[in-house]
């Protein structure tokens, strides 16, 4: 096992996920900080709130795909036999996660980040692509009908290891039923002043603007 290797993929996981993407894009096309504004989160749903709907596009995209990227990295492991293929989805989890974290507390911006639901939701394409489309519909309809893009993020969170036990997506590795037990823990602790506000009947609805600001 290369354990060189594998911390410096560590270490490139957080990094990619600590990409500020709102914040940066905000500052360098529209001249704010993304967290001045609105819910004050550096996040898609923020941006689409505060910038409109094509910044707010980008910026998820590219929060998904740092999940994605940061995951994928642990195909190197196996393309330089630092790890055992069978030790390939552990490894997409931790290396996921990090990137999770690292949306969570950048180290570019003082280590305040936003929630990393997109980010997860990359990490969750990399693993079980089809579990989590499902949760991208989940997630979908719990909006449409709600409104509440909090609400949506946490069931669709706590879907893919719920989806994981079932016989249709069970895996052969137990660890993803468990690692995906703990993301959604911590996407219950990101959102914790938004519980605050569902159970006191404050939450914001959802409401994209679709022009730009200047």
């Amino acid at each position: 096992m290369n354990i060189l290797l594998i911390l410096g993929l560590f270490v490139a996981a957080y990094l990619i996920g600590a990409i500020c993407t709102a914040v940066w894009l905000g500052k360098a096309y529209y001249g704010i900080d993304i967290r001045q504004h609105g819910s004050g989160n550096s996040g898609a749903t923020n941006t689409f709130r505060v910038l409109g709907k094509k910044p707010g596009a980008i910026v998820m995209f590219i929060d998904i795909f740092k999940g994605w990227a940061a995951a994928s990295l642990a195909n190197l492991l196996v393309m330089f036999n630092a790890i055992e293929s069978d030790q390939l989805i552990t490894f997409k989890l931790l290396m996921g996660g990090l990137a999770v974290l690292g949306h969570i507390f950048p180290v570019y911006e003082k280590f305040k980040g936003g929630k990393g639901v997109a980010t997860l939701l990359g990490m969750m394409l990399a693993v079980q692509p089809e579990v989590a489309l499902v949760c991208i519909v989940i997630f979908m309809i719990v909006l449409f009908t709600s409104k509440y893009v909090s609400l949506g993020s946490m069931i669709a969170a706590l879907a893919f290891p719920v989806l994981l036990l079932l016989p249709r997506f069970n895996p052969e590795n137990p660890v993803l039923i468990v690692f995906g037990f703990v993301l959604f823990a911590v996407v219950v602790l990101t959102h914790r002043k938004n519980i605050n506000r569902l159970l006191q009947g404050e939450e914001s609805k959802t409401t994209i603007k679709l022009g730009r600001r200047r």
